[in-house]
């Protein structure tokens, strides 16, 4: 992976994610492993992406002007940085994501946020079948727990690692924090 040329992008890192009736999840560290990863992206003065989520459900901890739908400080956009909007998982629908990379000849992309089973698996499966060159951060990312269609309860680990699992090798690849600062240590 050639990480100085690559776009990070920052799905739905927002305040309501952290709200407690956002349910249990996974991988505390993942905001810590984001911010690492940010700051080895600006350093470098490579691409960033933020992605938002307006929710279009009234109530949503994402409903335009609720708290919720703010980036968590220490993961906000600086004042230049490409910021998105969108109001389904995928961050390439009804966007320009897809437009905005082309033009700029962005091929390879990095996705880290939450949630790994919804709008990060959503966002690689479309960004690997346009023919992005993608890369999802397993412990840049986390999920929720939930209950399966069949009324199984699944843990926030399970959902994280089949959501992995199902974008493995044929829509994205799946890489660690560790490895892309070491990867940048190297460019530099």
């Amino acid at each position: 992976m050639q990480v100085r040329t690559a776009a990070l992008i920052i799905i739905d890192m927002q305040k309501g994610m952290a709200d407690p009736a956002a349910g249990d999840r996974n991988n505390p560290d993942a905001e810590r492993n984001i911010a690492a990863l940010l700051s080895a992206w600006r350093a470098a003065g490579a691409t960033v992406v933020h992605v938002r989520h307006i929710s279009r459900t009234v109530g949503s901890l994402f409903w335009p002007g609720q708290a919720g739908v703010e980036f968590q400080e220490r993961l906000a956009p600086s004042p230049d940085a490409y910021v998105i909007e969108k109001n389904v998982p995928d961050a390439f629908i009804n966007t320009g994501l897809e437009r905005w990379l082309r033009v700029r000849g962005i091929g390879e992309l990095v996705l880290v946020g939450v949630s790994t089973n919804n709008s990060v698996e959503a966002s690689a499966r479309t960004a690997g079948n346009l023919g992005f060159a993608t890369h999802v951060v397993a412990d840049a990312c986390f999920a929720f727990a939930k209950v399966d269609y069949a009324g199984t309860p699944r843990s926030a680990d399970d959902v994280h690692a089949m959501a992995l699992s199902n974008l493995d090798g044929e829509y994205a690849a799946i890489v660690h924090t560790r490895d892309l600062l070491d990867a940048f240590e190297k460019a530099a």
